[in-house]
């Protein structure tokens, strides 16, 4: 039965993985996941449905477009295999309950998150805001946070970031902050709770500081920091508890 589950898990989020393609897309250039069709970016050829099957597609095609034999980003099979992964990881610590749809849905959010900071700098509303709604209303299923803690979690991380941005401006005299950044740790706080959302800022901090800290003083690039906000959170939620409590009994009891 677990075996089954696992597999029905990585069917549904390799799939799940082929709409994030296209919401990494089109989401932060503001185009509709919906229309047009799935199409080359060569040729504008429209991809027929059997050439658009998660990774398999991609493989009968040898990465090419069937029409004009322009090549198709390995990005596609990579990202639908990765959250393929993320949906039979979920399965396998939660099985059949509401948790593993939490836990799939959020670290698809994540990487969605993480993907479209990279390539543009954007965090679409459609993922925050939009996992914003899925995280609240999740946590009034059984396992998982409770909903006053899912509700406190959101305020929270919306507010710490507000207040970070408004004093980082306040100091460098320009925007510290991206709103994306700001909406994203509300998300982040409804599905991880308070807790998980001073994990994961600390640990997102930590992360920028040390990988792309000092490559953006020798470049001046901006840092996306919603990709180690994502990191930060993807740590925080199997391993967070574990974090806090050994830090609690390392270093504040006696």
């Amino acid at each position: 039965m677990q075996i089954l589950l696992m597999v029905y898990a990585g069917i549904v989020g390799a799939c799940v993985g082929s709409f994030l393609n296209v919401c990494v897309y089109r989401w932060p250039e503001d185009r509709s996941v919906v229309s047009p069709p799935s199409s080359c970016p060569g040729c504008g050829t429209r991809i027929k449905w059997y050439d658009n099957v998660p990774v398999l597609g991609w493989m009968w095609l040898r990465g090419r477009c069937r029409a004009c034999g322009a090549p198709i980003s390995i990005q596609y099979p990579l990202v639908e295999l990765l959250t393929a992964a993320l949906w039979v990881m979920a399965a396998w610590r939660f099985g059949a309950t509401w948790q593993t749809l939490s836990v799939a849905l959020f670290f698809t959010i994540l990487l969605g998150i993480a993907l479209s900071d990279a390539r543009t700098y954007i965090i679409p509303d459609q993922f925050t805001l939009g996992g914003l709604v899925i995280g609240l209303a999740l946590s009034f299923a059984p396992g998982g946070i409770t909903w006053k803690d899912a509700f406190l979690g959101a305020v929270l991380g919306y507010g710490l970031l507000w207040l970070v941005a408004v004093l980082g401006e306040w100091a460098f005299k320009k925007p510290a902050m991206g709103g994306g950044d700001i909406k994203m740790m509300a998300m982040v706080g409804a599905f991880l709770g308070p807790m998980g959302v001073l994990l994961t800022i600390f640990l997102g901090a930590l992360f920028g500081t040390l990988i792309f800290a000092p490559i953006s003083m020798r470049t001046g690039k901006l840092v996306p920091f919603g990709i180690f906000l994502a990191l930060g959170a993807a740590i925080t939620e199997p391993f967070g508890q574990a974090m806090i409590d050994w830090y609690v009994r390392s270093f504040l009891v006696v």
